[in-house]
């Protein structure tokens, strides 16, 4: 399977649909995340990470709108659309609805996502709903 067949496997099947079980099929044992502000470990935490996310925004969709690879590296933009339903992050539910970018870079190891490092507009995403003031 191709990396960007990986990557667009998880975002479509497991964040987009819901179907968790495709999880293990992608995603290698040794699995790390890296963003600013969290780190997980393994398929099991980043498992209840998709679920508590899509628990939280029931509607979310994520679009790859630019991807590209390089040997055993792939980078992909993303945007995030979702509603705030249920408490996420310890912030109650807002019912807001949100559209955020970021991009991620994964590392692939024996033909499964070993390792991604995410960058997500924190700063939009939080004004979005409502608890950081805009400051444009």
């Amino acid at each position: 399977m191709q990396p960007k067949d990986l990557v667009s496997i998880l975002i479509d099947e497991a964040f987009n649909k819901g179907n968790l079980s495709v999880i293990e099929k992608v995603i290698h044992p040794e699995y790390e995340y890296w963003s600013p502000h969290s780190q997980l470990k393994g398929i099991g935490q980043l498992t209840e990470f998709i679920r508590a996310f899509r628990d939280a925004f029931p509607d979310l969709s994520l679009k790859i709108n630019d991807f590209f690879s390089s040997d055993d590296r792939t980078c992909t933009a993303f945007t995030l659309k979702g509603t705030h339903e249920q408490d996420f992050m310890g912030i109650p539910a807002t019912k807001k609805s949100v559209e955020i970018h970021g991009m991620v870079i994964s590392r692939i190891k024996d033909n499964k996502i070993v390792e991604d490092r995410e960058l997500l507009d924190n700063l939009t995403f939080f004004q979005q709903l409502g608890i950081v003031p805009d400051i444009s």
